[in-house]
């Protein structure tokens, strides 16, 4: 099938772009830049860490001594929620202020730990936190988006190894999941159905790039991933919203967001580098019965621990490109080993 060794490309149903896939190109020779692999151990504590409980952060606020997970606002805030309203706008030149709130969420006191290596019943309490977050910023008559997500490992510009995640509330609902939420509207429309369910159970007909389920989730790297093992995690009935979680929901997702994380360390043995975040229903109060809940992993790892892909040359000035196919991808995740490297002895 030409899918599979020859080149062409395939559209994403969500963003309403397409991407090259070029499985010919798999076995090219490689002597480019190499990441250094992240094989360290860290202590539980960490004195010099702003995050670890206790410890001072920016401008001599203490961190309290929290013992499981713990969010508090950015002290280096990309948005603010008392910006000055005011906007430029003339034919080439338009410009608004824009609103909005920064929080960081540790999802736990240690500072050795990363999610694949925590608990299930200490996951349950970071998407908790999730829902709660959720919910208190959406409420704020200013923001229209939660946007939570996580960069994990310095190859993802991550500037401090405590595990933890981040939560933008935005104003306005940026560029990305506005086409999302536009391309499953315009589904919706026409099939009266969500665009992500049918798309899943079309996925779980398939089995070709699924990588593991359980009674409430499936992981699966989409027919259109740019990244090499990136992957979706997407619900078996229609969910809008982390807040809309149940209580066996939330301990499923855990599961699965653990089992998931784990199979990635044990791909190249390594404390595997990626960007993860949840895509939902927005907060501006209007109804959207086509937006499914939904999280997106984008590791950049490539053929080691020390070799990534780069989004550079055709991909910054054409379109997004990549060699081993989605299909090959899940292949490999699937047959990956359910416990950590770290934990087989």
């Amino acid at each position: 099938m030409f899918l599979q060794d020859k080149p062409h490309r395939r559209y994403n149903i969500l963003t309403g772009e397409w991407i090259k896939v070029s499985p010919h190109r798999t076995k090219r020779p490689w002597q480019g830049q190499r990441e250094n692999s992240s094989g360290e151990q860290r202590p539980r504590h960490d004195e010099n860490c702003y995050l670890c409980p206790g410890n001072s952060r920016a401008g001599g606020v203490q961190t309290p001594d929290y013992s499981e997970t713990y969010s508090f606002i950015n002290d280096f805030a990309a948005l603010l929620p008392n910006t000055e309203q005011n906007s430029v706008d003339s034919r080439f030149f338009k410009a608004e202020s824009e609103r909005g709130i920064c929080k960081v969420i540790c999802f736990s006191p240690r500072h050795d730990l990363t999610l694949p290596r925590m608990e299930e019943k200490d996951i349950v309490k970071v998407i908790q936190l999730w829902q709660k977050e959720y919910k208190e910023l959406g409420s704020e008559d200013f923001i229209n988006h939660v946007q939570i997500f996580e960069n994990h490992g310095a190859a993802m510009g991550c500037s401090n190894p405590h595990p933890h995640g981040q939560i933008w509330a935005d104003e306005h609902i940026p560029d990305l999941p506005a086409k999302e939420l536009e391309n499953q509207k315009s589904y919706y429309d026409e099939n009266g159905t969500p665009m992500l369910i049918d798309y899943l159970n079309a996925e779980l007909e398939s089995r070709e790039r699924l990588v593991i389920e359980n009674d409430s989730f499936a992981v699966l790297v989409p027919f259109w991933a740019v990244w090499p093992y990136e992957t979706m995690i997407l619900p078996k009935k229609q969910i809008q919203s982390v807040s809309d979680l149940s209580a066996g929901q939330v301990a499923d997702l855990a599961q699965i967001m653990k089992s998931l994380g784990i199979r990635y360390d044990n791909l190249f043995q390594t404390d595997f580098p990626y960007s993860m975040g949840l895509h939902q229903k927005p907060t501006d109060g209007k109804d959207h019965p086509w937006a499914t809940f939904h999280m997106h992993y984008f590791p950049p790892l490539l053929r080691s621990a020390e070799v990534k892909k780069f989004m550079v040359g055709y991909e910054m000035m054409a379109m997004a490109q990549r060699d081993i196919t989605a299909e090959s991808s899940a292949s490999i995740l699937r047959e990956l080993p359910s416990v950590h490297y770290r934990e087989k002895n």
